[in-house]
């Protein structure tokens, strides 16, 4: 149970209860979350505002954002953006294997740009960005592609401190796909 008390999605009104049933909709069970995020429908609105936002633009291909937002998960040790994002990356063709090492240097299965990704999240989430991977970067990605990886970087960590500090727990519906999976 997490720390703070779940907000009935019912009670959000106007942008924030559109937000929350396109999420559900569209970008999957992220309702435990929402739910306490729900005490500030700004955040709500705006936060997963953009993150639809994003996926409808799709600046990066789905793979790089879920390279990113695994990356991320594991080095901020956040069960429930893991538990989100793992299968997501393997639905994606990434074997378990690659995601089980993708914080090792040398992970198997992923390919040059894929490492560069990686990398660069690792970077950004221990906020030690060097200018020769934001160089080697720009030989792949336009300016706004980098921006939206960085973005998603930090997002990735906003919400690992965000729900680990509420104790957020895993929606029961992923928690059984975890089950089966092992």
């Amino acid at each position: 149970m997490a720390r703070i008390h779940d907000i009935d999605p019912d009670a959000l009104q106007g942008e924030a209860r559109t937000t929350f049933e396109r999420v559900e909709r569209e970008y999957g069970a992220f309702g435990n979350m929402l739910r306490v995020l729900g005490h500030r429908p700004p955040a709500v609105a705006h936060l997963f505002g953009l993150l639809l936002d994003s996926a409808r633009d799709a600046l990066i291909t789905r793979r790089h954002l879920e390279i990113v937002l695994v990356t991320a998960s594991r080095l901020n040790a956040c069960h429930y953006c893991i538990s989100h994002h793992v299968p997501r990356l393997e639905a994606l063709g990434v074997t378990p294997e690659t995601v089980e090492r993708i914080l090792e240097p040398d992970v198997p299965g992923l390919d040059a740009v894929e490492r560069l990704v990686r990398d660069y999240t690792v970077q950004v989430t221990t906020q030690r960005v060097t200018d020769t991977v934001v160089a080697r970067l720009r030989e792949h990605f336009t300016e706004a592609q980098v921006v939206e990886l960085t973005l998603r970087a930090a997002l990735c960590a906003f919400f690992a401190r965000f729900n680990e500090a509420l104790e957020i727990q895993v929606e029961p519906e992923l928690l059984a796909a975890e089950i089966h999976a092992t």
